[in-house]
């Protein structure tokens, strides 16, 4: 089941009246069985994954509970991460190592492939409960001895699949607090889930026809084609796994839990540092935690805090998928961090040279635009198939005549606002005969909608958006709600029910 669909539309609504139609004792039964639902109506084998992951957890928690030492907790711990990560490594790794090792030693025995089907959300799953397990080995939360609230907290339909990546120390109590029916509370969060819905339906959808169009053949492109879809992309996958996690966060908002922020304006960021404390900010503090301080952080020498730097970005590559061209977007990252330690100190010469302060527009213009760009190509290898379309897209992105390109961009706006001719805005788009696959119009929907999250974006820059749209007259208020529900019904890309990019993972 995913959240764009009319299934959804009719299972959240009926587990919502169920939740608070129940006692209190009762909601952690209506929670775990419609969260099984909502996994099983996917491929409903695979919850015996979950479940598996869930007992093991559990049970290795509580014995670790019953121990004095961390020597004596040690074993149990290893069999939650052996457990967990022998899942994750069967389901989503063996084909890839397999099919490596044939490619590499192709005159050895070679290894048979299994076509295992990815379960959904076992990165996601298997994380979380490897966090709990590592934080009741530390000493730092006590295992949940109710077996039933636990599983809800490993299965918590709203991020199952897709994150963020929650803490045992954050959500597990709040399935002990009673939670009443709260208006307010319901209002913003189901303002959230629309927003989400806007970003998905609005703009990442419609964006996906030009990405797909030219990323599934890119021989057939080159220059600007190359460049719209790239930065396209970036927003893509923004609004697409931003806008589960808002709707994620709104609908456990709803019933009353308070999940993690996952995205604040990531495109903002003046630094590759900045940009992943701003994206994915579960998975990148998860990282963070139990991969880069592990390791050493930066309490080390030098050359062995750069050596925890690359190895936890080469280890995030390898997390978003069993492909090389993940291996490579990690590897980047990590290097774009290394590579700014590295000049940090003459750039910070040269501004202080010059006085120029980092309060300016012109410092964070410059830097905002370096770190998108540097984020873009990175994203290449992130959505291209395989790394040699990779190589072939960022070669052909300098070919073309790029003037042309713009001018024929350019060319069905004049068309279409001096001569107000609707042959063009149903006609596809093309820059020197390339088709980008979209219609006109539609091209023109994904800029206002891109247009109005940005609107949004700077609006929130320093206080809540939702929280000001609530204080305004019930008029406006409602007249704002119809007119946003209608542009997510109106604008929406509704031609197939798209499943959510982080679902692969």
């Amino acid at each position: 089941m995913v959240f764009n669909s009319w299934e959804f539309a009719l299972f959240f609504p009926f587990v919502i009246f169920l939740f608070f139609a129940f006692p209190f004792r009762y909601r952690w039964i209506i929670l775990l069985v419609a969260s099984y639902v909502f996994y099983m109506a996917w491929r409903v084998e695979y919850i015996l994954l979950l479940i598996f992951s869930t007992c093991i957890d559990y049970w290795a928690s509580n014995q670790m509970s019953k121990k004095s030492t961390k020597n004596e907790r040690k074993p149990y711990l290893y069999v939650s991460i052996l457990s967990n990560l022998g899942l994750l490594f069967s389901f989503k790794y063996l084909d890839f190592f397999a099919s490596s090792f044939n490619y590499v030693f192709p005159s050895t025995l070679q290894i048979p492939l299994m076509h295992l089907v990815l379960p959904m959300g076992i990165s996601f799953y298997t994380f979380q409960t490897l966090s709990y397990s590592i934080d009741v080995y530390n000493g730092e939360i006590k295992a949940e001895k109710h077996l039933g609230i636990f599983a809800v907290f490993v299965s918590f339909f709203p991020q199952l699949v897709a994150g963020p990546i929650e803490r045992a120390s954050n959500l597990l109590p709040q399935f002990r607090e009673k939670h009443f029916f709260d208006e307010k509370r319901i209002k913003l969060g189901l303002q959230l889930m629309a927003w989400g819905f806007f970003k998905k339906l609005v703009i990442a959808d419609r964006v996906a026809i030009v990405v797909n169009q030219v990323y599934n053949s890119p021989s057939d492109f080159s220059g600007l084609s190359i460049w719209i879809a790239s930065i396209l992309f970036a927003f893509q996958i923004y609004c697409d796994f931003s806008g589960y996690s808002d709707i994620a966060i709104g609908a456990a908002q709803v019933m009353g839990y308070n999940l993690m922020k996952n995205f604040d304006r990531p495109y903002f960021s003046k630094s590759i540092s900045e940009f992943w404390k701003r994206w994915h900010i579960s998975l990148s503090s998860w990282f963070k935690d139990y991969v880069y301080i592990p390791l050493g952080g930066n309490r080390t020498v030098k050359w062995r805090w750069y050596y925890n730097l690359f190895i936890t970005f080469l280890i995030s590559g390898v997390w978003h998928g069993a492909n090389w061209t993940f291996v490579i977007w990690g590897a980047l990252h990590g290097f774009y961090l290394i590579a700014a330690l590295q000049i940090q100190p003459i750039s910070n010469w040269i501004y202080s040279k010059f006085s120029i302060s980092k309060e300016s527009l012109f410092y964070k213009f410059f830097h905002i635009s370096i770190t998108f760009f540097l984020v873009l190509v990175a994203w290449v290898f992130f959505r291209a198939n395989n790394v040699s379309d990779a190589f072939l897209i960022l070669e052909k992105s300098v070919e073309g005549n790029f003037l042309a390109q713009i001018k024929d961009l350019f060319l069905p706006f004049k068309e279409t606002f001096i001569r107000f001719s609707t042959a063009y805005l149903k006609s596809d788009l093309t820059l020197q005969n390339q088709n980008l696959g979209i219609k006109f119009y539609e091209f023109l929907i994904t800029l206002f909608g891109l247009f109005i999250m940005e609107t949004v974006h700077f609006l929130q820059r320093n206080h809540s958006l939702r929280e000001e749209i609530s204080k305004l007259h019930w008029i406006l208020r409602w007249g704002l709600y119809y007119a946003f529900i209608a542009s997510i019904i109106f604008l929406g890309s509704f031609g197939e029910a798209s499943t959510f990019i982080y679902f692969q993972f």
